[in-house]
């Protein structure tokens, strides 16, 4: 222990006499520890960012769509559209899958919105059932949602987007007022919370809920919908239900004229795109740490070379060549460590301000602060094990006569 403590001054008092050459050779690593923890800190920030929108979605979410849409590359493309997807197509659903928890039709389109003076184009108007906040986990903050007999009767009733209500309202109490969707008059009876934008882009505070049956009847006189969300009885049943949901829809429409939408498909997707960035990080990364191990390298050499003297006289008076080693593999780890320690330093700040910045998820990842530190460690240590090997090679003999 004494030893090292010895050797541990050596390279303190050797590295602080040549500061800037220090400093160069901190540099490397400094950069490769930082970025690789910025990118595992991202990495997992958005991650759990994807997972809370998924959820925000509703929980154990099943979307099925009219009409044919496949995936090309990271967008969708409709192929085709159908008018087959009925009302009643949801309650088979119910009826013959044990799997479905629940199932609420849904279609929309965008009608003017306006209020006394104020008029908002292109609003997105949904025609949904009761059940709806309960599968899309979206409740109202104020007032409530309509009802089954706002259903069966034909209520000309709504309910705002959060961001609708603030637009035409601003921080006036809506509800009990009128406002005309198109040419009908609509009776506020609630404001749905703020939810923001979701996984596929949509903002969903920029709509009105209104009953599906008067969506039908008095906006675009249909009897087809566009849309059915179905909610898994659990996580694990998604799968077997989404095969269920597509054979069910075949027996009944003769052919496949639906998409079954599994929320994971597009967390999976969006989570690619994700692991290219982070996989590019990485490789930044990998470069900043090579780049460090040369200049380590590089620099203990060149130290080797000047203190030829130093060496020889401690060999001369009995310091035996693993303490030489020792002495050379301390300096080279020390600046590595220290170069890690100021990187992971950086590397946390530049993480927060993303996170404070970007609004996304705080999140610290152990598995990069554990690979950054494991990496700087083992950089300093084989950059050093070349000069250290060099500097054992040198007798005290050959020195003397020089």
């Amino acid at each position: 222990m004494k030893s090292i403590f010895l050797n541990l001054s050596i390279a303190i008092r050797s590295l602080c006499g040549h500061r800037l050459r220090t400093a160069l050779a901190v540099l490397g690593v400094f950069l490769g520890t930082s970025s690789l923890i910025v990118v595992y800190n991202i990495s997992e920030s958005l991650s759990e960012k994807t997972k809370l929108e998924t959820e925000s979605l509703g929980k154990n979410l099943i979307i099925v769509t009219s009409g044919l849409v496949r995936r090309v590359g990271p967008s969708q493309r409709l192929l085709s559209t159908a008018t087959t997807l009925k009302i009643e197509d949801s309650e088979a659903l119910r009826q013959y899958s044990y799997l479905v928890r629940d199932a609420a039709p849904s279609a929309n389109k965008p009608f003017p919105v306006r209020y006394g003076s104020k008029t908002l184009l292109g609003i997105n108007i949904v025609g949904t059932s009761g059940n709806f906040p309960d599968i899309r986990s979206f409740y109202p903050e104020r007032g409530r949602f309509f009802s089954k007999e706002d259903e069966k009767t034909l209520q000309r009733v709504a309910v705002l987007g959060s961001a609708v209500s603030r637009e035409l309202f601003g921080d006036e109490d809506p509800i009990g007022r009128y406002i005309y969707i198109y040419r009908v008059p609509m009776r506020i009876i609630g404001v749905m919370e703020p939810k923001g934008v979701d996984i596929s882009g949509m903002d969903q505070d920029n709509q009105i809920f209104i009953p599906l049956s008067t969506y039908m009847r008095r906006f675009v006189n249909i009897d087809y919908i566009n849309t059915i969300y179905v909610q898994a009885r659990t996580e694990q049943s998604i799968a077997p239900l989404k095969s269920e949901i597509g054979a069910i829809l075949r027996a009944r429409h003769g052919k496949e004229d639906f998409t079954v939408i599994d929320m994971k498909e597009v967390t999976a997707l969006k989570s690619q795109a994700m692991g290219i960035v982070s996989v590019l990080g990485k490789i930044s990364s990998a470069v900043s740490f090579t780049i460090g191990a040369i200049g380590i390298l590089s620099i203990m050499i060149l130290i080797v070379n000047e203190r030829r003297l130093e060496i020889g006289i401690r060999r001369a008076i009995g310091a035996r060549k693993k303490d030489i080693a020792l002495q050379f593999l301390i300096e080279s780890s020390g600046i590595a460590l220290t170069g890690g320690v100021l990187g992971a330093v950086m590397g946390f700040l530049i993480s927060i301000s993303i996170f404070r910045f970007g609004s996304l998820p705080f999140s610290i990842s152990i598995l990069g602060i554990l690979l950054s530190t494991i990496i700087s460690i083992s950089v300093g240590i084989v950059a050093g094990i070349y000069p250290a090997k060099r500097a054992t090679s040198i007798e005290p003999v050959h020195i003397m006569r020089g």
